[in-house]
């Protein structure tokens, strides 16, 4: 997982989605106990090989919300308050499968993330409706991973449209960037809302903090709003797009035991083998509150990197996994 990024899992629809060859699986490791199977009238569900993937709809919200949303530096967006009008356009346009889409043009179809982004406005019809001259310079950063690289490309191109002399940075983890977003020295950043709640009640209030962030992204950002006022962030509108992680069965696996929840899943399956990353087992939003949460019982865990959890599921290695809800090989085929 990125290391910029939490683990935090979204609500999304189940969907068919074709996952790309990610590869060989690691080797085993971080195993947990098994448990009890067959039990309350269960049935015992073997993973199921298959090469298309469908997400499972948290039901119950497990997940909080990682909706992309603008952070723009408070004294930009009081100097040029069309900045953040241009940015919520991306927003108003922007949804999961659409990210989906970007990220494969870039991670897959190998694009760069300024061609992709040139793209994306042009289609969405997102360019400026009139071209001031001299807007002025403004820095857009990216975190150092392509999706934010993409994202910020789009931000760039957009404020382009309207005049603006825009450029992209790459500046690292959050602990980097985002004081050079509130000094000024990055004008704006594509940011995720649940994630960097978080970041700024830590940041207020220290890091055993009462969290602020939940599955509901307007309560989210509401709660959040005074403290990235407060850190010198002006906060645009949230995108319907989410960058979070999303637990994903084989298509021939949910057609077999007809599920398109997690409930669905606690509800039918007994001895679930799940892949995840090392630390799936003890986070909440993870293995731990699928338990917790969904009641799921898990017959073991694998461990796996995250880039190779898709292809295990795939190969029948494991019945469920955590992904990435807008990996660019979720592109439906």
């Amino acid at each position: 997982m990125r290391a910029t990024r939490t683990i935090a899992l979204s609500a999304l629809a189940a969907a068919t989605l074709l996952l790309g060859a990610c590869g060989t699986p690691g080797s085993g490791g971080g195993q947990a106990a098994p448990t009890s199977s067959g039990s309350a009238g269960l049935e015992e569900c073997a993973p199921i090989a298959d090469q298309t993937l469908v997400v499972l709809e948290d039901d119950k919200q497990l997940q909080n919300a990682d909706n992309v949303i603008p952070a723009v530096n408070s004294d930009v967006a009081a100097e040029h308050p069309d900045v953040v009008e241009l940015l919520d356009t991306v927003s108003a346009a922007l949804d999961t499968d659409k990210l989906i889409a970007l990220n494969k043009a870039v991670d897959i179809d190998r694009q760069t993330s300024s061609d992709a982004a040139k793209t994306f406005v042009a289609d969405e019809g997102l360019a400026a409706p009139e071209k001031k001259d001299g807007a002025g310079k403004l820095v857009v950063g990216a975190a150092n991973f392509s999706e934010s690289s993409t994202l910020a490309e789009v931000y760039a191109e957009v404020l382009r449209t309207a005049g603006y002399d825009a450029s992209v940075q790459t500046v690292g983890n959050r602990e980097t960037y985002a004081p050079q977003l509130a000094k000024g020295t990055l004008a704006v950043f594509p940011e995720y809302a649940a994630t960097f709640a978080e970041y700024l009640n830590a940041q207020k209030n220290g890091a055993d903090a009462t969290p602020i962030a939940s599955p509901d992204v307007d309560a989210t950002v509401t709660a959040m709003t005074p403290l990235a006022e407060e850190y010198g962030v002006t906060l645009g509108t949230p995108s319907a797009a989410q960058d979070q992680n999303a637990f994903a069965v084989t298509k021939k696996f949910a057609d077999e035991h007809q599920l398109t929840t997690l409930s669905d899943l606690a509800e039918t399956c007994s001895g679930v083998v799940m892949a995840g990353p090392p630390e799936c087992p003890e986070r909440p939003f993870c293995q731990l509150g699928l338990k917790e949460t969904y009641g799921i019982q898990f017959g073991e865990f694998k461990s796996f990197d995250f880039g190779l959890i898709g292809q295990a599921l795939r190969q029948g290695d494991a019945a469920i996994g955590v992904v990435s809800s807008s990996d660019g090989s979720l592109a439906a085929g």
